[in-house]
């Protein structure tokens, strides 16, 4: 039991009876730090830098501040009073425990106010559906490991953790981070267990994926493009066709690392790589197929008679198909680039 002495301010450390009843337990996370986010391959590791404020009622560190000088309240070693044990339940490391050398604040009334710094490590499956315009919902599990319902009762502070101290990590923003109180009686136990759960809306911020990997994308599909309006005397059609080729190809390489690797979806970038893979393919095989119609002469192929009727030149009939591939590109690159960032920029702006 909790004891202070005339004329000074030591407290011993308190004996729990076998049944412990501190009230209501209110939980509070004040403000979040900062958050570092590394991607592993199937799931989100969430290093939060958190400061919460859990406030309770101890009976036994109750005094008359009369007796004691007008003493309403004392700072002692929080390792040095009972505390609540309380964990986050979805802990990606084997250390359940928050750092117990910060003081607690006792007041003459019984209540306890400790605010233990703690960096929480937590993780959880991620959905790259939509990656770089990917969004994560990320939950952290509070409660008493040892205390039930009626030993522990958590109360939640406030709806949402408080943002205001959070620095972006400049590649994920915290949307929104509301707070919900469950009671779950789980097979092991008989009794009623009391959680308070956070769930943290993050936004990946897509700048530095849309410059180096989404704008390159672009300008190589409109490359490709302007392989039909490039004239087939010139004979860098084919010259320019395996270039951008083979700069899509090292550009994936380069890109591969950067890309979350999964099985379960295909992420929205590499849809649009693998896209672009087909166009440029595509472009080679017609423009084949078009330089073989261009070089064609009478003496080595005979013209049809519907295209004789319309000029009787191979030349010319090289140069149409060039123009209506032209379009027909164009169209394909336009819409599919549309279809395919469209739908995620939508959903952003929804968010």
């Amino acid at each position: 039991m909790a004891v202070l002495k005339r004329g000074s301010k030591t407290v011993a450390k308190r004996s729990i009876k076998h049944t412990v009843n501190c009230g209501p337990l209110y939980l509070l996370s004040d403000c979040i730090s900062s958050v570092y986010m590394p991607v592993g391959d199937d799931d989100l590791s969430l290093f939060l830098w958190d400061i919460s404020q859990c406030i309770w009622n101890d009976y036994k560190l109750r005094w008359n501040p009369r007796d004691f000088g007008g003493v309403e309240f004392i700072r002692v070693p929080s390792n040095k009073i009972w505390k609540p044990d309380i964990v986050l339940y979805n802990n990606a490391v084997g250390d359940f425990q928050v750092d117990d050398k910060t003081k607690a604040l006792l007041r003459y009334n019984g209540d306890v106010t400790w605010i233990p710094p703690a960096i929480f490590k937590s993780s959880c499956k991620i959905d790259v559906t939509y990656f770089p315009f990917d969004y994560q919902n990320c939950t952290m599990k509070f409660g008493s490991w040892t205390y039930d319902k009626a030993k522990i009762d958590l109360v939640l502070i406030g709806s949402t953790i408080n943002l205001k101290d959070f620095w972006e990590s400049g590649e994920w923003t915290i949307i929104d981070a509301p707070g919900y109180k469950h009671d779950i009686k789980y097979n092991c136990c008989e009794e009623i267990y009391t959680d308070i759960t956070y769930s943290l809306y993050i936004r990946r911020l897509p700048l530095f994926y849309t410059i180096n990997m989404i704008i390159p994308c672009l300008l190589i599909s409109f490359l490709t493009v302007l392989v039909f309006y490039l004239p087939s005397d010139c004979g860098e059609k084919i010259t320019l066709c395996i270039s951008v080729l083979l700069s899509l190809t090292v550009f994936l390489l380069v890109i591969t690392e950067t890309i979350p690797s999964t099985s379960l979806v295909i992420p929205l970038i590499g849809e649009y790589l693998l896209f672009t893979m087909i166009f440029v393919t595509l472009s080679i095989v017609i423009t084949v197929f078009v330089l073989n119609v261009h070089y064609r002469t009478p003496k080595t192929h005979t013209m049809p008679c519907w295209v004789r009727t319309v000029q009787d030149d191979w030349k010319y009939v090289a140069m149409v198909i060039d123009r209506i591939f032209l379009w027909v590109f164009i169209l394909v690159c336009i819409m599919g680039t549309a279809g395919l960032f469209l739908q995620p920029l939508l959903l952003w702006d929804d968010i």
